[in-house]
């Protein structure tokens, strides 16, 4: 073999292991088909990367394309909220990793890619937990004592790196969700067995919006409203508009016999708005609620 072939050689050896290089960084997210079961949120995680369901194994993504999963990070994320820079969370760690058990609370602003600790590692599995979209500031309650905090209803400003105690007078009935407004810490929102309550005071005080009918399922805030989806006799989804406190109902697909367990609204498009129910069908609108598009079926994608 020639020096000029022996060279053509090892320099197209080396476009080749460039080429699988940037194959394999690329590759944390693949096409997904098939089926999700436990999903724990939902959020436009990172402005305009995607609609992100963090389910019992690591994260699935729908964007216009169509959906995608990840090919590492099968964590059991729980209390998961998108933010402007990724997304914050608790869990458990998938089966391979070699993170504690459970997460406490974890921040990624990598599309899930890596995973860093806020607070918590280990200690405590945050399911009641809600972070500002753009502040980072994050809500919760803590199930038991841990290293640091004791059982009840906490606030930090500084991204987990301090915590105030909050009353939540006038909070009733087990929280299945909760919401902080994107920007302003000071309104709050709950989705408990006894209604749906709300608190413009950071979650010192709280009112029901709802009457004794009705159980809370989901909360959602955009920048002047709060969204919330409901059980009374059916199925609702309301748009609650924090100016006036007007409640208007919003035309829904048919959910007899199943709710709305989360909802997001794409913050850089406020006529792009999603719900995921608890039998695990999701559904977007994308032109103001006017028409819906099914996303998921019974957890299999569409």
């Amino acid at each position: 073999m020639t020096k000029k072939r022996i060279l053509t050689s090892m320099l197209s050896a080396l476009l080749l292991v460039a080429g699988c290089s940037t194959d394999t960084a690329e590759s944390f997210e693949v096409p997904f088909e098939g089926k999700m079961d436990h999903v724990h949120g939902m959020g436009y995680a990172g402005n305009e990367n995607g609609l992100y369901f963090a389910s019992h194994i690591g994260l699935k993504i729908y964007r216009e394309e169509g959906w995608f999963e990840t090919t590492d990070n099968f964590h059991d994320y729980m209390g998961f909220n998108a933010t402007a820079e990724g997304f914050i969370t608790s869990g458990h760690p998938s089966a391979d990793s070699e993170l504690p058990n459970p997460l406490g609370i974890q921040r990624s602003v990598d599309s899930g890619e890596s995973i860093e600790e806020i607070a918590f590692q280990g200690e405590t599995d945050f399911h009641a937990m809600a972070v500002g979209y753009n502040s980072n500031d994050i809500f919760l309650i803590n199930p038991a004592k841990n290293s640091l905090l004791e059982a009840g209803v906490y606030k930090s400003g500084d991204e987990g790196e301090s915590w105030k105690t909050v009353k939540a007078e006038g909070l009733e009935g087990e929280v299945t969700s909760l919401a902080l407004h994107p920007a302003d810490s000071n309104f709050v929102a709950a989705a408990t067995a006894a209604g749906i309550y709300f608190s413009w005071d950071g979650g010192e005080n709280f009112k029901a919006i709802t009457d004794g009918s009705e159980t809370g399922t989901a909360v959602h805030f955009t920048e002047d409203h709060l969204y919330f989806g409901s059980y009374g006799t059916a199925a609702a989804l309301v748009k609650y508009t924090m100016e006036n406190e007007e409640l208007e109902p919003v035309d829904t697909p048919d959910l007899s016999q199943d709710a709305i367990a989360f909802i997001a609204q794409n913050p850089m498009d406020e006529m792009e708005l999603a719900i995921y129910t608890f039998e695990g069908n999701a559904y977007l609108s994308e032109d103001g609620l006017q028409t819906w598009k099914t996303l998921l079926e019974e957890g299999k994608t569409k």
